[in-house]
């Protein structure tokens, strides 16, 4: 058949732009990540962070020497792409005790802060701005007039609860000195 060389499939002459892989594009849900997993709880180790948040800021570039003995770039400089993850402060919001259960772990109590900043209120709600800004007010009421009592709960994740005790941390996530700069002159 004549012409028979020249045809092609579509996938050369019109292929795809972009991987399927990222589908389905979209603005994520939450904006603050999520530990999925937890490393095990050892006894024997001291109580320590098992996690910390951390957001992907941007990428740049480097130039750096390669030390792969064997390699044809050994000893020599090579340029590569890193990305740059921003780790802001944690401060500690709040404290949840665990009790074991035949169907696993179970919360006997969660103790809060009693000062908190805005900016960790504003995490529990979808849309601040049309929010009353509520949350936590009736806990501090409770704890103001001794309904709680916040050493009484730390006793009795001392005295009951299983495994070391969890922390609920809040991340302090500001613009960086030199973003508020910038905005400062721009406004």
């Amino acid at each position: 058949i004549p012409g028979m060389s020249i045809m092609s499939h579509r996938k050369y002459s019109a292929p795809r732009h972009g991987s399927l892989g990222f589908l389905p594009r979209k603005r994520c849900r939450r904006t603050r990540g999520k530990v999925k997993t937890f490393p095990k709880d050892k006894a024997t180790d001291p109580v320590h962070l098992t996690a910390f948040m951390g957001y992907k800021v941007g990428m740049t570039h480097i130039v750096r020497e390669v030390n792969k003995p064997g390699s044809k770039v050994h000893e020599k400089e090579v340029v590569e792409c890193v990305t740059i993850v921003e780790c802001p402060p944690m401060v500690v919001v709040g404290i949840v005790g665990y009790v074991e259960t035949p169907r696993g772990l179970r919360t006997l109590t969660t103790v809060w802060s009693t000062a908190m900043d805005s900016s960790m209120k504003r995490t529990f709600y979808k849309n601040w701005t049309k929010s009353k800004k509520k949350a936590f007010t009736k806990y501090a009421k409770k704890v103001e007039s001794k309904q709680i009592d916040l050493e009484a709960e730390y006793a009795r994740i001392a005295k009951y609860a299983q495994g070391a005790p969890r922390e609920c941390p809040h991340h302090h996530a500001r613009p960086a000195p030199h973003q508020a700069e910038e905005g400062a002159r721009d406004g």
